[in-house]
């Protein structure tokens, strides 16, 4: 895996995070029926930047190996 491809893969994550937020916040009910608050958006909202977080630091250690086998 190169530096290239790499970088590839984090735009199309930051894409799906992007559209997923952008989602979250246009969203009137969601899939329980359960209408959408902003205190529920923002715990939404919350777990997604906890997801993002773990996905980050994956990313930051994968970037590193390769780096060093380079």
């Amino acid at each position: 895996m190169r530096i290239r491809s790499w970088w590839i893969i984090n735009v199309i994550w930051l894409a799906v995070f992007l559209i997923t937020t952008i989602f979250i916040f246009i969203r009137k009910v969601d899939g329980a029926g359960i209408v959408q608050t902003m205190s529920a958006k923002e715990i939404a909202l919350a777990v997604l930047g906890i997801f993002f977080i773990l996905v980050l630091i994956c990313q930051l250690i994968v970037y590193f190996v390769i780096r060093k086998r380079q």
